[in-house]
């Protein structure tokens, strides 16, 4: 399995998107060079207003009834998360590559094996936790 650093948009780690087929997933924005990469390797590659996007899935349900699990969510020291990850957070992203062939064409994707957060931006914060605190002469501490 690899590695891939960058930063997490619509990311559904612990719970899955059920909006279609339910599956985790993230779209990871990364960098042209990393982006490129992935390109030359057969990898769709999504453009997206903060970048160039891998975006990465694990479906839930699997064959034969088998269930997928969650990716795992991990903070910097490793240690298990249970939080929903905000976009813009900069995480890692350990995926395994996949290739089947259907009716004669090749398809490629990336399986969401883990996440490791590293700088959180939390979703749904709190009202106000976006402020800095003040001093009195209204210089940020």
């Amino acid at each position: 399995m690899a590695v891939v650093e960058g930063f997490a948009y619509w990311p559904f780690v612990t719970t899955p998107n059920t909006k279609f087929t339910p599956e985790y997933s993230v779209n990871l924005v990364v960098s042209e060079d990393v982006a490129d990469s992935f390109r030359q390797r057969g990898f769709n590659i999504k453009d997206m207003n903060e970048g160039p996007a891998l975006v990465v899935r694990r479906k839930v349900s699997g064959p034969d009834g088998m269930v997928r699990k969650a990716p795992k969510l991990l903070d910097r020291h490793r240690n298990p998360m249970d939080i929903s990850v905000g976009n813009g957070s900069k995480v890692k992203v350990q995926y395994k590559e996949w290739e089947s062939v259907w009716n004669g064409e090749t398809y490629k994707g990336l399986d969401f094996q883990a996440m490791q957060v590293l700088d959180l931006i939390e979703y749904g914060a709190p009202d106000g936790s976006e402020f800095d605190i003040e001093d009195d002469d209204g210089d940020e501490l």
